[in-house]
């Protein structure tokens, strides 16, 4: 008689591998690393997710999607957004050293799977598109009621705080210390003040 099949919660088995794939990459990461970090076999592995390593990468950054997509609800609904926008920014100075280390798993995305995986790295650029266009968005409707005084394109703007968000991924790794970043970030968000 056969024992009955394991149920496995895929979103929670997602966040550990996402865990993995911050660390190390996607290259690097091996079907053992995700194996045990999720503490299942490769049969209920390969059962949960059919298309292995691929697919659960795909879906992990998905996940970060996802929380791009909750702040820009919360931006929407939020009377001063550039605010929060700054604030989005300056909460990286307070990440823990190891947080630093990982930088962020979209943008690691984008320069470890462009000559890689064309389709991870397009997934990838396809969020960090979303979020420009967000701050964009943002940017354009507080020039229009007054919160934000710089008459710059907001587009350009937008754009501006991609390159940021990306350049504050790498400079984080080279001077991981929250004083440093901070006062690095406060300069660079004056273009926003």
């Amino acid at each position: 008689m056969r024992g009955r099949p394991a149920i496995f919660d895929n979103e929670k088995l997602l966040m550990l591998a996402q865990q993995v794939f911050w660390t190390k990459g996607y290259t690097a990461t091996s079907l053992s690393d995700l194996l045990d970090a999720m503490s299942i076999g490769s049969g209920s592995f390969y059962h949960s997710f059919k298309g292995g390593k691929k697919e659960v990468f795909s879906r992990a950054i998905q996940q970060r999607r996802a929380d791009f997509n909750a702040f820009k609800i919360e931006l929407n609904k939020n009377e001063t957004p550039v605010r929060l926008i700054k604030d989005f920014f300056l909460s990286i100075a307070s990440d823990s050293q190891d947080i630093h280390m990982k930088g962020c798993i979209i943008a690691n995305t984008v320069a470890e799977m462009t000559l890689v995986d064309q389709d991870l790295a397009d997934e990838a650029i396809e969020i960090l598109k979303e979020v420009e266009h967000m701050f964009t968005e943002t940017i354009r409707k507080a020039q229009q009621s007054g919160e934000l005084q710089n008459t710059t394109d907001a587009a350009l703007l937008g754009r501006y705080l991609i390159t940021l968000w990306n350049g504050l991924n790498v400079t984080r790794r080279m001077y991981p210390h929250g004083d440093l970043l901070r006062k690095q970030i406060e300069m660079q968000l004056e273009i926003i003040s």
